[in-house]
């Protein structure tokens, strides 16, 4: 079908890949938990978004030579790590909200904006080097080699692959978000959950600086 081999396999692939934890699960349910489902949802858009870029670099060859290079491999993988670090230092040290009437809802912590967490999943998924290996390593295993229709085949594994992901991560961040919902009437707890997240954030960083190839 259009040079892809194995479809069957590469959709119970994509399935058992969604459904074990990664980074991109663990940033999606640090937000849904920080900020509740809408934020969750924004960033699993943002995240979906960054594999859109994945899926067209792939696509066209630009993957293979990124993933070649170690000083890209490098580069990308410190700006990714310090961008990681970044936003869980915000939430560890973010200020509590103040106080609200009786009977309103309290706000959430910033970023306050859906434009800031798209952009952020977007950047946390574009910004990880471990992510331009798996597209480079995974994807081509399913498109026939004396395929002429190669770049068609990538782009379809590729939007095969970002709706799964998406279905996958809006699920999670739903069922997340419903942690914030349990406590929204509990400060404490609440600002206590942020730097738990915040500080899962700044691990996940670390541990993205300190990866090898």
């Amino acid at each position: 079908m259009f040079g892809i081999v194995h479809f069957e396999f590469f959709v119970v692939a994509v399935f058992l890949l969604n459904i074990t934890p990664g980074p991109d699960t663990a940033y999606i349910v640090g937000r849904s938990v920080a900020q509740g489902r809408g934020a969750g949802l924004m960033s699993a858009l943002g995240i979906s978004a960054g594999c859109c870029i994945h899926s067209l670099a792939c696509a066209f060859g630009l993957t293979a030579l990124l993933a070649a290079s170690v000083t890209a491999f490098t580069v990308i993988k410190f700006v990714g790590a310090m961008y990681l670090i970044y936003l869980g230092v915000r939430l560890i040290f973010a200020k509590p909200a103040p106080d609200a009437p009786a009977g309103e809802a309290r706000a959430p912590s910033a970023p306050k904006s859906l434009r800031q967490l798209f952009l952020q999943g977007f950047w946390t998924n574009v910004l990880n080097p471990k992510v331009v290996l798996f597209f480079v390593s995974f994807f081509p295993q399913f498109v026939a080699t004396g395929s002429e229709h190669k770049t068609f085949a990538f782009l379809t594994l590729g939007a095969v692959f970002v709706l799964m992901s998406m279905v996958w991560n809006s699920f999670v961040a739903w069922i997340a978000g419903s942690v914030t919902q349990r406590f929204s009437g509990k400060p404490t707890v609440k600002r206590w959950l942020d730097r738990g997240v915040g500080s899962a954030f700044v691990g996940l960083g670390i541990k993205l600086a300190t990866a090898s190839r």
